[in-house]
């Protein structure tokens, strides 16, 4: 509370991001299979896979070997913040899956964030309207072409021992889970009168004289946007149609970014994203910095001792670049961390728990963009003079 301020947003978003951190979701099924709204949502979606004809019981072939499953849980929300409804969503353990054997092909795009921002600038400087979509169960309308078998999942009982779960369905967390259901989805948009951005293959565009209509795609999550409200409208009875979805209203949440909207323009920030962070790094009760970094620290290769264990360097640098989606602030000092990932020191991970320390300062720090923007690009450059103690070369 020292850190994170509510005060410039009305009552409903703040209600509905205070929601975000209050309850929280279990990680387990032996977490979860202790509160009576857990075990509901598990059986609704046991129900749903089945009424679906995801999978066949039957016994497992010879030569053939099982994928594993775990369950995974949600709180889903309304537009005020209140609790909608308990998800559980059964995934697969598709990393166990066989090249050649289980899967071929799995890439399948996803909107950029660069896009994202792109088009929230453009929504706020033009007063468009700003619609987010969610299908429901997207995943288990892509067809599955290969053979995969699946360990019965926690919970489901069966009529005898020994049976598994042949997929007729893709389902989450399968390899090419993503991919079948990218391609049914983009089939459903081009028959609608949708192109695709050569740019972005997850952004399609549907333009009529002066009016425009743009819907992002991130997986199962749709950012509708434009000018042309019955054009909104029509695409979401379409979709409803195809694959039943669910409106979620104004744009609030999406892919762990927080979108607050007013006449003056958007604020765009990872609050609940940095929050958890700094959760999960034990670093919520640290004394905050008051810049990314020092000025007097230099970085390089043969710093000091090396990290024994490296892999928790490397997530965290991980996670920080994602941060940097929504802080320009943390870039260059993130980015240059992670040219020592190879092999890290002590000294790279103490000045990565520095900037932690910096975002405890403020969690909440986003881009702006104003809806009296010019939408000309500014840039600024700085270079120092072969400061870098590796290349010897400037750092612009």
């Amino acid at each position: 509370t020292d850190f994170t301020s509510f005060t410039h947003l009305s009552s409903p978003h703040t209600a509905y991001l205070l929601s975000l951190s209050t309850v929280p979701e279990p990680r387990t099924y032996t977490q979860a299979v202790k509160h009576a709204c857990w075990r509901d949502a598990m059986d609704k979606e046991i129900a749903a896979l089945e009424s679906n004809r995801t999978w066949t019981l039957t016994a497992l072939p010879f030569a053939k070997k099982p994928i594993g499953s775990k369950w995974v849980y949600k709180i889903k929300r309304k537009a005020d913040g209140s609790i909608e409804r308990y998800k559980a969503r059964l995934v697969a353990k598709g990393y166990t899956q066989l090249e050649g054997v289980d899967y071929s092909e799995t890439f399948s795009p996803v909107v950029k964030l660069t896009t994202v921002r792109l088009v929230l600038a453009l929504a706020t400087a033009k007063n468009w309207f700003l619609h987010q979509l969610d299908v429901n169960n997207a995943f288990l309308h892509g067809d599955l072409l290969e053979d995969v078998y699946m360990i019965v999942p926690p919970g489901f009982k069966t009529p005898k021992e020994g049976l598994v779960c042949k997929l007729q369905k893709s389902l989450y967390g399968l390899k090419q889970a993503i991919r079948q259901w990218n391609a049914k989805l983009t089939i459903a948009l081009l028959f609608l009168g949708y192109h695709q951005s050569s740019s972005d293959h997850s952004m399609f565009l549907k333009t009529q004289d002066k009016l425009i209509t743009i819907l992002l795609v991130y997986v199962d999550d749709i950012v509708l946007t434009g000018n042309n409200l019955d054009e909104i409208v029509v695409v979401k009875a379409f979709l409803d149609k195809q694959f039943k979805i669910k409106d979620l209203g104004s744009l609030k949440f999406f892919i762990g970014l927080e979108v607050a909207r007013s006449k003056s323009g958007i604020m765009l920030s990872q609050r609940k994203y940095a929050l958890e962070l700094l959760d999960d790094a034990g670093l919520l009760g640290c004394k905050p910095a008051s810049v990314p970094m020092m000025s007097n620290f230099k970085l390089e290769i043969s710093a000091d001792t090396l990290l024994p264990n490296p892999t928790s360097y490397r997530r965290l640098i991980g996670r920080l670049i994602y941060l940097t989606n929504t802080r320009p602030d943390l870039c260059f000092f993130v980015h240059k961390l992670s040219q020592y990932l190879a092999s890290p020191h002590q000294s790279h991970y103490d000045a990565t728990l520095h900037i932690l320390r910096y975002v405890k300062g403020c969690p909440g720090k986003g881009l702006f963009f104003s809806s009296t923007n010019n939408l000309k690009l500014t840039a600024f450059s700085d270079s120092d003079w072969a400061a870098c103690p590796d290349t010897r070369k400037s750092i612009t």
